[in-house]
């Protein structure tokens, strides 16, 4: 087995062998032209975007900076929305699903290391996938911890550490990140907390 092998095998892997530090070095040439652009070009953006991560629905778009290992190992749903600052650390397979919003500086880790110091100075870390379903919304500053998943239609709040799996259909919030409660069809007709909606095509 290859060190790429093992790494998206789960498996303790050294991430400067077998080529690994070439392909990050590949990947960071293609953040250093999209993270470069002037604003208006967004066109360009958007196939910048499209070479860098691994499969992607219609209209993805993440607001510069952005930043990862590989890219490749990167897949997002359609309409998924990241705003500054995102960083991916996606040694492990990150799926993301359709209607996706990141606030700033949500940061996604699938890479670990050892607990003990000789284990850990050995050199050898592993990465664990992280999933998130469709239809999410991901608060400001929060991390999400190797080996995730955020379940369809949750909510994680501003600051949030998910250090566990978040079930479908929750507001969750804190470090660790916790159920704090379902989200109902009486959210509906509120667009903030207890303000309710004055339009009707919401």
């Amino acid at each position: 087995m290859t060190q790429k092998e093992r790494m998206l095998a789960g498996l303790p892997y050294k991430a400067w062998l077998d080529g690994l530090s070439e392909e990050r070095m590949a990947c960071r040439r293609k953040l250093h032209a999209f993270n470069l652009l002037p604003p208006d070009e967004e066109e360009k953006a958007q196939r910048l975007l499209l070479e860098l991560l691994g499969k992607t629905g219609r209209d993805p778009w993440i607001n510069a900076p952005f930043h990862c290992d590989y890219g490749w190992n990167i897949e997002v749903g359609d309409n998924f929305f990241a705003n500054y600052n995102l960083t991916i650390l996606d040694v492990g397979k990150v799926t993301i699903g359709s209607n996706v919003q990141f606030a700033p500086n949500v940061s996604i880790y699938t890479a670990g290391h050892p607990l003990h110091p000789d284990s850990r100075n050995s050199g050898y870390e592993y990465g664990l996938p992280v999933t998130i379903g469709d239809n999410v919304w991901i608060g400001g500053n929060v991390v999400l911890l190797p080996g995730v998943t955020v379940g369809s239609n949750s909510v994680i709040g501003a600051g949030s550490v998910v250090s566990r799996d978040i079930p479908e259909w929750v507001v969750a919030v804190g470090s660790p990140c916790r159920v704090v409660r379902r989200i109902t069809e009486e959210d509906r007709k509120y667009y903030c907390k207890d303000r309710v909606f004055d339009v009707e095509d919401y």
